[in-house]
């Protein structure tokens, strides 16, 4: 396994690595760079970790969710199941968001994961799945694995047309 003490060497491994895959052996390369560990793993307490403060969208690089959520054609039948399940639905206010302040708003591009206020004042996550862009992000990245993700029926999601 190859082992990165610094983050600019590890940046600097990927890009070699990349480089190599991409031009040397045209995306076919005979190996893989093994993962120690799954990558929900990798999810830190929030108090272990500062906050970021991003720049708001500019409109012209940068754009607002509803824009890009536009943009990719996105649609699902209303009458179609839910592909987006809990396997708990008490985890996400009893684990993720006092241990991790809510991953899933963060993790999720198309911000399918939102705490809300029930009627209690209680925060309670509500799953928007018709913004849903089927990059199974969550599937990968919950850190209690409690999103089941499943394939969605009927073709639909993003169309990105013109690509």
């Amino acid at each position: 396994q190859l082992a990165c003490p610094l983050d600019l060497g590890c940046h600097s491994v990927g890009l070699a690595i990349n480089a190599v895959d991409t031009y040397l052996f045209r995306g076919k390369a005979p190996f893989t760079i093994p993962h120690s560990r799954p990558d929900h793993e990798h999810t830190k307490p929030a108090k272990d970790c500062k906050p970021i403060q991003y720049p708001k969208p500019d409109g012209v690089i940068s754009f607002d969710l509803l824009t890009n959520l536009t943009r990719s054609g996105t649609n699902h039948n209303h009458d179609q199941p839910a592909h987006l399940k809990l396997k708990d639905s008490s985890v996400p206010t009893r684990i993720n968001l006092p241990v991790y302040d809510g991953p899933e708003g963060r993790f999720c591009p198309a911000r399918v994961y939102e705490y809300v206020q029930d009627e209690a004042g209680q925060s309670k996550l509500q799953i928007n799945a018709q913004n849903c862009l089927h990059c199974k992000a969550c599937d990968i990245k919950d850190p209690t694995q409690n999103i089941n993700w499943t394939t969605p029926e009927g073709g639909g999601g993003p169309a990105y047309n013109g690509m």
